[in-house]
């Protein structure tokens, strides 16, 4: 054994003491910082409540905490004022009863706030692993804030856990750097993970259509995160930069789906501040090599965030007004939780090259009595992300995307994904206000997310092909206006100077299952370049059917896509067929009509063809 070996090895047997004896320590009038989530200090916190008779005048802060929180008692109330950087369940009624604070602060700020005592933290509670060979005990499950208070503290007292894995990056403590050593041997603290449900399933599905291969992940825990990583299941190369890792991260790396190959920031990690779930999930991270503990100021700075290519943020939230903004901290005019990373991850994906910042919830809330989607916020209710930070909205019915997009359609989008119950009470307050336009019809039904599909052109260009969505309105506006007068003459049998808002809105209204309308955009493009509708006869029961293809995307094999897609979609509804009316000199789509094969019937009068086309 080495004399430096020696060396810490009895300076760490000098400051073993039992939790009373360490908080002897502590003295009255100062902020005392307590460890975060799974790693809070049970010991030292019971011991800093009962056997500190010296302690009054105490400032205790802490991110959320998953263990007791004897500080916030009634009793307590002369000797402890909590302040909370994020308000957990065990602190949530003190706040909301005036015996605690709560400070509203990007989690990406907090380090710095306390590293120059802006926030001043005067002594640490924390909970570490055994010390290695070096005398270098490990912060474990959380660094967060933590690694600051512990840079900045003049008294750190820590339990020393053997069930507190052992991680890497910016986790290692000397041991000289610590004040007391109290050995404990208790499991950590788990959060179990929330029973899925119908609506978080889709939810997480419909997220994972927004997640490309490749693709660096942010998200929480909960049941629309977990629902989203069970979706994620088929995707390959994800890579992961979030503040907080659970145990549905875990199952992905283990089924490789989560390498890291692709990243471009410290590529092949997981990086990440804190870790909460499972017994299970804490084994696996002990020596884990591909885990990077890093504290918040680096995890959850927008400028570090964004230099991750196709960096994918998932947050949630208690609701979303029309216009786009995002209430997640207070409920019912009470602060509930904290602004946390949402904000910080919010924008850092966006400034990420081919990112996406994501609001995720679900459309209703009180057992489906209250919709999350909201024409305006009860008084008190705080905004967290700016309508001007929102990108993607997400519920069960649907995605609403309001970047770029004005009040108007932002309105719509939301209308549109919101419960169907709520729809109409939504529209008609965002009338009131005059957001939309007052002849507005109801979106109806579900957005069908499943029938999309990717296509590739003759000439090897890639489109989707999707249903239309009330949102489309403008896009169809300008299709429309940038066809030329033979295109607009072909699909309308006459000639059309100018395009409605009334035609444009009856293009895009999917009401109910006897009409269909597909667009199609260039991959990775919001314009619109061709549509196909049909409308269902009541009488005949055959839809009637007609296509339009902007001039410079003609002959390139868009409307034989279309085609085949419309085809697809009418066998699945069990219709009989089409009804098509076409020019006799319309040379295209008479050979798309003829070699569709359907069983054709068809005369023409003056110059036009009309087509009975049933399914064999």
């Amino acid at each position: 054994m080495t004399c430096a070996t020696s060396d810490w090895r009895q300076r760490y047997a000098d400051k073993v003491m039992t939790a009373e004896q360490a908080v002897k320590r502590l003295q009255p009038g100062r902020r005392i910082l307590i460890g975060s989530g799974a790693a809070e200090p049970i010991s030292l916190v019971r011991a800093m409540v009962e056997s500190a008779p010296q302690l009054t005048d105490n400032d205790v802060v802490h991110l959320l905490t998953l263990g007791p929180a004897p500080y916030v008692a009634p009793s307590e109330a002369a000797r402890f004022r909590h302040c909370a950087f994020f308000i957990g369940a065990n602190v949530r009624e003190a706040v909301w009863q005036g015996r605690a604070d709560f400070m509203p602060v990007f989690l990406s700020e907090i380090p710095e706030l306390i590293r120059s005592r802006r926030v001043r933290v005067d002594a640490a509670l924390i909970q570490v692993s055994p010390p290695d060979e070096h005398g270098f005990v490990s912060l474990g499950v959380s660094v967060d804030i933590v690694r600051a208070a512990v840079d900045s503290a003049a008294v750190v007292l820590a339990e020393v856990n053997p069930n507190m894995p052992r991680t890497f990056g910016d986790a290692f403590i000397d041991v000289r750097r610590l004040d007391a050593l109290v050995p404990v041997d208790t499991p950590l603290l788990e959060l179990n993970a929330e029973a899925g449900d119908d609506v978080s399933r889709e939810i997480g599905r419909l997220v994972a259509t927004l997640v490309p291969d490749g693709a660096t992940l942010q998200l929480g825990i909960g049941r629309i995160p977990d629902a989203v990583l069970a979706a994620l299941e088929g995707h390959h190369d994800l890579g992961i930069h979030t503040e907080m890792l659970s145990d549905g991260v875990m199952r992905l790396f283990d089924a490789q789906v989560i390498t890291g190959r692709k990243k471009t920031l410290l590529p092949g990690k997981m990086v990440t501040s804190f870790l909460m779930g499972s017994s299970a999930l804490y084994r696996w991270a002990h020596r884990h090599p591909a885990l990077e503990m890093r504290a918040s100021d680096f995890t959850n700075d927008p400028a570090v965030i964004a230099r991750n290519h196709a960096m994918i943020a998932i947050n949630s939230a208690l609701a979303v007004d029309l216009t786009g903004q995002v209430a997640a901290d207070t409920v019912g005019g009470r602060f509930f939780s904290g602004i946390g990373g949402q904000v910080d991850f919010i924008r850092g994906a966006a400034r990420s090259p081919a990112g996406k910042p994501i609001i995720a919830l679900p459309s209703m809330a009180k057992k489906g009595t209250v919709s999350r989607i909201q024409a305006a916020f009860d008084a008190g209710a705080g905004v967290v992300t700016s309508r001007g930070d929102v990108h993607c909205v997400v519920t069960e019915y649907g995605i609403a995307d309001l970047w770029g997009k004005s009040v108007r359609e932002r309105a719509l989008a939301l209308i549109s994904v919101a419960h169907p119950d709520a729809r109409g009470e939504l529209l008609n307050a965002a009338k009131a206000r005059h957001y939309v336009f007052v002849d507005q019809p109801v979106p109806q039904g579900r957005y069908l997310w499943a029938e999309e599909r990717h296509v590739t052109t003759r000439d090897g260009a890639s489109l989707l092909v999707r249903p239309a969505r009330v949102t489309d309105e403008a896009g169809l506006q300008h299709l429309l206006y940038s066809c030329s007068n033979d295109t607009l003459y072909q699909r309308f049998l006459g000639h059309r100077r100018t395009h409605l808002r009334e035609e444009i809105q009856s293009l895009a209204d999917l009401s109910d299952e006897r009409n269909m309308a597909l667009v199609v955009c260039p991959a990775g493009s919001e314009e619109l370049v061709a549509i196909a509708r049909y409308d269902v006869d009541p009488g005949t029961g055959l839809a009637d059917l007609a296509f339009l293809v902007r001039d410079d995307w003609q002959h390139r094999g868009v409307g034989t896509a279309l085609m085949r897609r419309m085809l697809e979609l009418a066998y699945a509804r069990g219709l009989p067929g089409f009804a098509l009316t076409v020019l006799e000199w319309n040379a295209p789509m008479l050979s798309l009509i003829r070699e569709s094969g359907l069983n054709l019937e068809s005369h023409s009068r003056d110059g036009v063809y009309q087509f009975i086309a049933r399914f064999p």
